[in-house]
Formats: C-alpha cells, sequence, structure tokens
C-alpha cells in the first residue's frame, strides 16, 4: 500500500461553525480528517500540519515556504505522493505557484472544500478520498500539481475558481478538466502540455496586479515604482487594450526599469498584438510591454514573482511569457 503525506494549511475545509463568530479554524477537524475510515482502504496516510489559516490569509512567502516542504517530501523515500488541504479563495494562486518550482518526481494533488464541516452534505471529506487515490496513480506525476474537487481533476495551470458558493466551484475555462475520479476509479482524458519549471531560491513579493476600467488615468500604476513594487501585471480589455492614461503610465514605470506583464480581464482567450491605436496590443508590445498569453491575471502575478526571484533580465522575463 502505498504512504501519502496529507499537508494541512487551513481553508473552510478545516472549518466548523459557531453560533457566535460564524465559520471559523479548528485543529479539531485536521484530527477527524485522519480518521476518515475509507481512507484507510486507499493507502497509509500521515497528516502533517503546515499551518491553520483562512486561505485569504496564504502570502507568497508561505507558499514559498510550502514549496520547500513538498519538494523535501517528495525528495525522500518515505512518501509516494502527496496532498496539500487548502482554502477554495486561493487555491488556484498556491496550485499554480507549486506547479512552476516543484519537480513532480511524485504526484502533488491539491483539494479543498466549499462547505465547513458541520454543514450537511460537507464536501470536504470526499473531496479528499477522492485527492488521496489520484496521487497513489503514477499517471498523475507527469501532469505536474494537480486540483481534485468535486471528482474533477485539473491543472494548476489552467485552473480557476468560479462560483461563490457551488460545491462545483473550479473549472478550467477553455481546457476543461485533466479527468475525473469516478467511484474508486482515476480516468485522465488528456495531458497537460502547458507546463513550464522554474528553479530558483527566492521569489520577489513585490508584484502589482491592476485591472483596467474606462476612464482609467494610469494614475495608481505611476505611484507603485515609489511603493516599491518591481512588477506589474495588467488585466486589460479584451485582447490586450487599456486606456490612453494606461498606455503612458505604463510605459514611464516601464523607463524605471519596471517590467509589465499584459493579461486579459477576459477568463477565455490569448492577448495578442493586434490593435495599433493608442492602447492597444500592437502599441503596448511596442512600448515594451510582456504580452502573457491566456493565464489569469493572479497566476500572471505569482508567475511574475517566481521569475523575478530567478532574473532581473527584461529579454528572459519575456521569454518565460511569451513562450508558454
Amino acid at each position: 500500500m502505498k504512504k501519502i503525506a496529507v499537508i494541512t494549511t487551513g481553508g473552510t475545509i478545516a472549518m466548523t461553525s459557531d453560533p457566535i463568530l460564524g465559520v471559523i479554524p479548528s485543529d479539531k477537524v485536521n484530527r477527524k480528517l485522519n480518521e476518515i475510515p475509507e481512507i484507510d482502504d486507499i493507502a497509509e496516510t500521515n497528516l502533517i500540519e503546515f499551518s491553520n489559516i483562512p486561505s485569504p490569509h496564504m502570502t507568497p512567502k508561505k507558499m514559498f515556504e510550502l514549496s520547500k516542504l513538498v519538494k523535501k517530501i517528495i525528495d525522500s523515500d518515505e512518501y509516494d505522493g502527496v496532498v496539500i488541504t487548502h482554502g477554495t479563495d486561493t487555491l488556484e494562486e498556491t496550485s499554480y505557484f507549486l506547479d512552476l518550482l516543484i519537480d513532480n518526481k511524485k504526484p502533488v494533488v491539491m483539494t479543498a472544500a466549499m462547505r465547513d464541516w458541520n454543514e450537511p452534505n460537507t464536501d470536504g471529506p470526499r473531496n479528499l478520498i477522492a485527492s488521496i487515490r489520484v496521487a497513489t496513480k503514477p499517471a498523475s506525476i507527469e501532469e505536474g500539481v494537480l486540483v481534485c474537487l468535486n471528482d474533477e481533476i485539473h491543472a494548476a495551470r489552467e485552473v480557476t475558481k468560479t462560483y461563490t458558493s457551488n460545491v462545483a466551484t473550479f473549472d478550467s475555462p477553455g481546457y476543461g478538466p485533466l479527468g475525473i475520479v469516478d467511484n474508486d476509479t482515476v480516468i485522465f482524458y488528456r495531458r497537460s502540455l502547458l507546463r513550464m519549471q522554474i528553479n530558483t531560491e527566492k521569489i520577489e513579493d513585490r508584484v502589482a496586479l491592476i485591472k483596467t476600467y474606462t476612464g482609467d488615468e494610469g494614475e495608481i500604476i505611476k505611484e507603485l515604482p515609489k511603493l516599491g513594487y518591481k512588477g506589474i501585471v495588467i488585466e486589460a480589455f479584451g485582447r490586450g487594450n487599456v486606456p490612453e492614461g494606461v498606455a503612458d503610465a505604463l510605459q514611464e514605470v516601464i523607463e524605471k526599469g519596471i517590467p509589465v506583464v499584459l493579461v486579459s480581464r477576459c477568463y477565455k482567450g490569448r492577448v495578442l498584438g493586434v490593435y495599433g491605436y493608442k492602447g492597444g496590443g500592437a502599441d503596448l508590445k511596442s512600448r515594451g510591454v510582456i504580452l502573457g498569453q491566456e493565464i489569469s491575471g493572479p497566476k500572471a502575478r505569482v508567475k511574475m514573482m517566481v521569475v523575478l526571484g530567478k532574473t532581473n533580465n527584461r529579454n528572459i522575463i519575456r521569454s518565460y511569457f511569451e513562450s508558454k
């Protein structure tokens, strides 16, 4: 029987309802997760508590420490795979962060819950059971960090939270799931072909994420260098277009040596230098803006934090974003 390390970080999957305070973290739930009887028929598990925080409290520094722990477990001979429990709100960021940094010699699967332990039909135990099944399968090794909820398996690069409260909240727009868990069977329908790994001993967490809007004059963007930001991700309109004032502001910060990556506010499709008017994608590219392909704004920010930990060379940064 395979042995799986279950790393807990917190989130709704580790919370209970309090009649006065609402839904809050609980140390008792982690112990309950370790006592789900069905798990004993799937794998031997060992619970490792990394943290017990709501996922909005997750930080890049904590993500980096988590990546070190996962690497240590993967490199050991004791475990055959890793499952990480996490809150749903920032799971897509943490999973992609780990996907960029970890060489998957063993399966790494992240899971979560939309309903706390006290709610009727809580989804946490079922999601954990399914994720442990996925972590025992050799086919999971080649797919990078996986996200498994609601019996679906998603690639960390592609997955996003789409619904505030529905248990079927996670989806991979434009891609779909990699596979499913059907009762006790794990089925992969496709491969994840767009993975990228970046080896770095540090990260740069001072990266801003700015969403454009009509009438935006770029005042906030101009202030970012003074606040110590080392990189900027812009969520632009459509194909990658911004208001005129934003175009000028971006050129100003680029001339100060701050890299700018452009992605779209749309949840499907790539940015491309199509429009040549002021603020259009082609115009922005000529000003030195880096086109970030089809990844989301939060994931582009995660990627820039990792890339800037490795290099400040503009051309190398561009190659990381424009190749995959």
